[in-house]
């Protein structure tokens, strides 16, 4: 999952396995990536390309869903499962 998101997002200074699991995806606290909604489509659509997973914009859990690579990571592969 860390590999697409640098792949979906062109992220040139950032390495996959440099993505710490429980770090935020959103902004620069506590060492997050500072992705913003332009990036969250682009994650939506990636993922949604590779793995079949829909991550709708209106989704009550998306915050939690989009909080940390690991919270989006256990998603997908809940989603998969079903």
């Amino acid at each position: 999952m860390a590999q697409l998101l640098v792949t979906a997002l062109n992220l040139e200074s950032v390495e996959a396995d440099g993505i710490a699991p429980e770090a935020p995806l959103f902004g620069h606290n506590n060492g997050g990536l500072g992705l913003d909604s332009i990036d969250a489509l682009e994650i939506a659509l990636s993922v949604e390309q590779k793995y079949g997973v829909v991550l709708r914009a209106d989704d009550k859990n998306g915050k939690q869903i989009f909080s940390s690579l690991r919270a989006l990571s256990g998603h997908v592969q809940s989603c998969r499962k079903t």
